[in-house]
């Protein structure tokens, strides 16, 4: 920190101070500050209105509950998103079913001997800030990341929507840092195939 600097404040210092105080207020503060973010968090993870709704109770609850377990190593925020990634992604594993792998043979382009692309990706990039094609491509891409297998969706919601770093994910999934940046790295590969695809309908 530079001479004269003032102290980072995590603004949610109140309501943090509300909750380990269990005010009355508190809990109806928590709700109308963080409830409608953890549900939509939670819709991207589980992909079931239904398991959201129950994700995000349980998450709020035991923030409620284990305020005092908070010790602001992190924004307040980061920690209530932990949880609420964890108890999404507690409903994900609950359900029946194994999730399917996503192989790299399957999302990447052939490699020649000399390990480089055989077939060179389609660079469409600049195309998709053509105003017209922006509402469309987020829908191919909300539907794209909707396929992609639970556990894949997870990681790629929280890194790329949520702006999580790959230790905070591993940590709120329980797995390890590389299992993280694999799952990120092939679901990108995935979604770009996906929408090199509808691109390339596109044209």
């Amino acid at each position: 920190m530079s001479i004269g600097a003032a102290p980072r404040t995590d603004p949610d210092a109140a309501l943090v101070a509300a909750l380990r105080r269990n005010a009355s207020e508190a809990a109806t503060a928590l709700v109308e500050a963080y409830g409608d973010r953890v549900y939509r968090l939670a819709v991207r993870i589980t992909g079931s209105r239904e398991d959201a709704e129950e994700a995000a109770q349980d998450a709020l609850w035991t923030v409620a509950r284990k305020i005092d377990s908070f010790k602001g190593d992190s924004a307040f925020g980061s920690w209530l998103y932990r949880i609420a990634a964890n108890a999404a992604y507690q409903k994900v594993r609950s359900r029946k079913g194994r999730a399917r792998e996503i192989a790299l043979d399957d999302v990447v382009p052939a490699l020649d001997a000399d390990g480089r692309h055989w077939e060179p990706m389609d660079d469409w990039s600049r195309r998709v800030d053509e105003q017209a094609m922006q509402k469309e491509l987020r829908e191919v891409l909300e539907e794209a990341i909707s396929t992609l297998p639970d556990d894949y969706r997870t990681a790629v919601v929280l890194h790329d929507v949520e702006g999580m770093s790959n230790p905070d994910i591993a940590e709120a999934l329980g797995i390890s840092l590389p299992a993280v940046k694999s799952r990120v790295h092939r679901s990108r590969l995935y979604l770009r195939q996906r929408l090199s695809a509808w691109m390339e309908a596109m044209r």
